[in-house]
C-alpha cells in the first residue's frame, strides 16, 4: 500500500509537466481557466534577481503560500546587453523558469515591457539606446521602436510556445507597464499591443495602472488591472473600473508587500497585517492579485536603479519586506500569509520546502593586493570636450575626466553641471572633496590654483533612474564644468572644455586585467582589492562589508552587487551555489577606498544600519520662511477620505516655493499625512516636478520610517510624508519649484491607506 501512495505522488508531482492545451479567458466578472471561474493568487518574483540553482526552492516556497501562478517581468537590458546580442542562457533563461513553474503546477503571467520599473537599472531599458542622443524613450520613436519589435519577437520565440493555447503555463502577457505614471499615449500603447499580439497571438493581453490614472492609456480592448500597496481601501481602488466595466473580473496586479530601500534611508518595512488583511479582503471578494514581491531576491552586479524626482539609487538587497525574504527564508509574513491563504485552499498547502543551503560564517580575512583604480582603464580619448558614458560605448563602472587648470590666485568654486552620479575631485592628486548626486550636490570649493595643475574628477555611476520622465539618464558628466570666483568686485568664469577621458568599466573581467599589474606604485586607498579564503564546506553568507568605502563586489567571478557605507545595507548576500570547497576569490573594487581591507561572512544580514554624515529631515531653522504678514493663495478646509482633491487659486500666483500648512486634521489628532503635491500651470495640466527639492518642514517621521517630505512628489502615491508622533500643530512644509513659476492650484492626495489617516482639515497654501 505504502508503494502504490508513492507511486501517486510520483504521478501528481510530474503531470503539470504534461498539461494539455487549454484556455484563459475573461467570464462574467471572473477569470475563466478552461471555461470555469478561476482566482489568480499570483506570488511576483524576479529570475535574475535570484541565483538559477535556487529556482526551483522559490517556486516551491511560492506554492507552498498557497499561489497558484507565478509574475514575472523580463528584463530587455539584462537580455540585450549590447545591441543586437542576445542572451536567454544561464540565470537568464527565463523559459526554463517557466518549465520548472510548470513542473510545479503554477502558471504564469510574463510581463515583456518594454519598459519595466522594478527598481532596476533604467527600469529594464539598455542603456546603449542613449547613445542615440535624440531618442525619445516610451514613445513612437522609430529607432525606440524597431528595437523594441525586435527585442519582443526574440522573447515570443522564447516564451510563445509555453501559452496555455500550447499546453505551457502562461495564462496573460502584460502590455507596456504603468505607462498612466509616464504620460498619455494611447496610440503608443496600441502600437506596443499590437507588437505583442503578433507574438502572443490568443494569449490573453492586460494592462495595469493605478486607480487615479488607468483611463489616461486605457485600450478598449484589454482587460485592466490596478497597482496599490498595503493599507489600502480597497472598494476606493476599484470604484471606477466597476464603473466602467461593471462585469470585469477585478484584480490587484501588484499588491505591494513592502517596499524598496535606497541608500542613505532607513530599511523600509510594512506591517504583516495590513498586508494579509488586504489579500483577505480581496479572496473574500473574489478578486485576484499578484503579491509585488512575494520574493524580491537580490538586484546583483550592476542592476540596481535609482528613483525620482532627485536621484536615490536603490540598494543591492531587494528583499522588499517580502515574505519570502531576499535569501529565501521563511518570515513572520509568510507564516500570517500561509495560514490565511490556507482558508482559501480545498487542500492541505504543501508542506515549506528545506532550504537549498545552510548558512556558513566566514573568518576575516585581509585582502592582501591591491592595486590603483587607474590600472582598470580600457579606454583614453585625448584632448577632447566633455563626453558621456554612452557617448564613449561604456555602459557601466567609472569614468574620470582629466585636464590643466588655468591660474585663479583665489579660493573658487568648481561646479558640475549634471555630474552622474558620485564625483571625487583631485589637484595633482590631492584629494579636495566629493560632488554627491545623491544629496543634489553640484559644486565644492577649490584652494587658490596655479596655471597648469592638473584637475581630476573621477565619477562613479550608479543605477539609471528608473521611473519618471528621467529615465534618459546619461552617466558622467553630462553638461560642463566651470570655475567661478571673485576678483575685485567682478565674477570670473572658466568654463574647462579640453579633457582626457579615461573609461572604467564595471566587469569581472576588468578587475582581473587591473590585478595583473600587482604589485605596483600607489596613489591612494581606492582601486582594486583581492582576497582569498578557504571553505571545508559551502553555503550561503554575507559578506560584511562595513570596512569598505563604495564600490562592487565580485565573488569566484560572479558580481555579488554594490555596496555604499552611509547603509541601511552593510552585507552582500552570497549564495552558497557560486561557492566552492577550498579556496575562493573575492574582488573589490572600492572607489573611496577601505578603513581597513578586510571582510567577514556572518549567517545573517544587516540591512538596518545607517552611518549618513548629516541628518535627512529639512527642519533647519534658517529655512523657515515668516509668513504672518503674508497672504496665502488658498485656505479653506480638505474634505475627509480617500482621492484627489483640487485646490484652484482665485488669481495665479507667481513665486519659486510652495508653503502648505496643516492647521487642523479630521481626526483631531496632531500627526498629519500627505501622499503627493502637484502644482497646476497655466494650461490647467500638473506641472513637472523632476527640479522639485524640500526647503522646509516642521516635522518628519524618520524613527518609524522613511516618511520625509519629499515623499509628497515622490511619483509613488502609496508613500507619503508623515510628521513625528505628537508633534503639535500646525505643520509647515515648504516646496523649492527649482526656480520662479505662476501657480494657479495645487492637487492633493492625503495618505491612500483606507480612512486616509492623518488627512488635513484647514490648511493654508502660500506662494512666495
Amino acid at each position: 500500500m505504502k508503494k502504490v501512495k508513492l507511486l501517486i505522488t510520483a504521478i501528481f508531482a510530474v503531470l503539470p509537466m504534461f498539461m494539455s492545451a487549454g484556455d484563459f479567458t475573461v467570464g462574467d466578472k471572473t477569470f475563466l481557466l478552461n471555461g470555469e471561474p478561476f482566482v489568480v493568487k499570483a506570488a511576483e518574483v524576479h529570475y535574475p534577481r535570484i541565483p538559477q540553482a535556487y529556482w526551483d526552492h522559490r517556486i516551491k516556497m511560492c506554492k507552498a503560500l498557497g499561489m497558484n501562478t507565478l509574475c514575472i517581468y523580463v528584463f530587455w537590458n539584462i537580455h540585450e546587453q549590447r545591441e543586437g546580442e542576445f542572451d536567454f542562457s544561464g540565470n537568464n533563461d527565463v523559459a526554463e523558469f517557466c518549465r520548472l513553474a510548470q513542473k510545479n503546477g503554477m502558471y504564469v503571467i510574463v510581463r515583456p515591457g518594454p519598459y519595466v520599473c522594478a527598481e532596476w537599472e533604467m527600469g529594464g531599458l539598455p542603456w546603449w539606446l542613449l547613445k542615440k542622443k535624440d531618442i525619445r524613450l516610451r514613445e513612437q520613436d522609430p529607432y525606440f521602436m524597431e528595437r523594441v519589435k525586435i527585442f519582443e519577437q526574440k522573447v515570443g520565440e522564447q516564451l510563445a510556445p509555453l501559452t496555455i493555447q500550447n499546453g505551457g503555463p502562461i495564462i496573460m502577457v502584460q502590455v507596456e507597464n504603468e505607462y498612466g505614471s509616464y504620460g498619455e499615449d494611447k496610440e503608443y500603447i496600441s502600437a506596443i499591443r499590437d507588437i505583442l499580439k503578433e507574438t502572443w497571438s490568443s494569449c490573453l493581453l492586460f494592462q495595469c495602472d493605478w486607480s487615479s490614472n488607468f483611463e489616461k492609456n486605457g485600450l478598449p480592448d484589454l482587460v485592466w488591472t490596478m497597482n496599490f500597496g498595503t493599507g489600502a481601501n480597497i472598494d476606493h481602488e476599484f470604484a471606477r473600473l466597476k464603473e466602467l466595466r461593471p462585469n470585469a473580473p477585478l484584480m490587484c496586479s501588484e499588491f505591494w508587500s513592502g517596499w524598496f530601500d535606497k541608500w542613505g534611508a532607513n530599511h523600509e518595512t510594512r506591517p504583516a497585517k495590513d498586508m494579509v488583511d488586504g489579500m483577505d479582503e480581496m479572496l473574500q471578494k473574489n478578486i485576484s492579485f499578484s503579491l509585488y514581491m512575494t520574493h524580491g531576491g537580490t538586484s546583483f552586479g550592476h542592476w540596481a536603479g535609482a528613483n525620482s524626482p532627485g536621484f536615490a539609487p536603490d540598494v543591492t538587497s531587494y528583499d522588499y519586506d517580502a515574505p519570502i525574504n531576499e535569501y529565501g527564508g521563511t518570515t513572520d509574513k509568510y507564516f500570517q500569509l500561509r495560514k490565511m491563504m490556507q482558508k482559501y485552499s480545498k487542500t492541505k498547502l504543501p508542506a515549506i520546502p528545506k532550504m537549498p543551503a545552510q548558512f556558513i560564517s566566514i573568518p576575516a580575512f585581509e585582502l592582501t593586493e591591491h592595486v590603483d583604480l587607474l590600472n582598470g582603464v580600457d579606454s583614453v580619448v585625448m584632448d577632447s570636450p566633455l563626453r558621456t558614458m554612452e557617448e564613449l560605448n561604456q555602459g557601466w563602472g567609472s569614468i574620470v575626466y582629466v585636464t590643466t587648470l588655468p591660474e585663479v590666485s583665489t579660493p573658487s568654486v568648481l561646479t558640475l553641471n549634471e555630474g552622474h552620479d558620485f564625483a571625487q575631485v583631485f589637484i595633482d592628486n590631492k584629494y579636495i572633496g566629493k560632488i554627491d548626486r545623491v544629496r543634489n550636490e553640484n559644486s565644492l570649493q577649490l584652494p587658490a590654483i596655479t596655471k597648469g595643475q592638473e584637475l581630476k574628477i573621477v565619477i562613479e555611476a550608479m543605477g539609471r533612474i528608473n521611473f519618471g520622465r528621467a529615465i534618459k539618464d546619461y552617466k558622467g558628466i553630462t553638461n560642463s564644468v566651470t570655475i567661478s570666483t571673485d576678483i575685485d568686485g567682478h565674477e570670473m568664469i572658466w568654463n574647462l572644455k579640453r579633457w582626457t577621458i579615461l573609461t572604467i568599466p564595471d566587469d569581472y573581467a576588468t578587475a582581473q586585467k587591473a590585478l595583473k599589474n600587482f604589485p605596483s606604485p600607489l596613489t591612494s586607498k581606492a582601486g582594486y582589492y583581492r582576497g582569498h579564503f578557504n571553505l571545508k564546506r559551502t553555503g550561503d553568507t554575507f559578506l560584511n562589508m562595513e570596512q569598505f568605502g563604495k564600490g562592487q563586489v565580485y565573488v569566484n567571478g560572479h558580481a555579488i552587487g554594490r555596496f555604499w557605507s552611509i547603509g541601511p545595507q552593510q552585507t552582500l548576500y552570497v549564495p552558497g551555489c557560486w561557492l566552492k570547497k577550498g579556496k575562493n576569490e573575492v574582488i573589490v573594487l572600492d572607489v573611496v577606498g577601505p578603513k581597513q581591507p578586510t571582510i567577514l561572512g556572518q549567517k545573517t544580514p544587516e540591512l538596518d544600519k545607517l552611518n549618513v554624515e548629516k541628518s535627512r529631515t529639512h527642519n533647519n531653522p534658517g529655512d523657515k520662511p515668516d509668513l504672518n504678514s503674508a497672504t496665502p493663495a488658498a485656505k479653506g478646509e480638505f474634505y475627509a477620505g480617500n482621492g484627489w482633491q483640487k485646490v484652484r487659486f482665485d488669481a495665479p500666483q507667481t513665486g519659486r516655493y510652495i508653503a502648505l500648512q496643516a492647521l487642523s486634521t479630521h481626526a483631531g489628532k496632531s500627526d498629519v499625512a500627505v501622499a503627493e503635491i502637484y502644482a497646476i500651470g497655466t494650461n490647467g495640466s500638473r506641472m513637472s516636478r523632476e527640479q522639485w527639492t524640500v526647503k522646509y518642514a516642521d516635522s518628519e517621521d524618520i524613527r518609524r520610517g522613511n516618511f520625509t517630505a519629499d515623499k509628497t512628489f515622490d511619483l509613488q502615491e502609496s508613500t507619503y510624508w508623515r510628521t513625528a508622533k505628537n508633534a503639535e500643530l500646525p505643520h509647515l512644509m515648504v516646496i523649492d519649484l527649482g526656480s520662479e513659476q505662476t501657480v494657479f492650484g495645487i492637487d492633493y492626495l492625503p495618505r491612500v491607506d483606507q480612512g486616509a489617516p492623518g488627512s488635513i482639515k484647514d490648511y493654508r497654501i502660500f506662494i512666495y
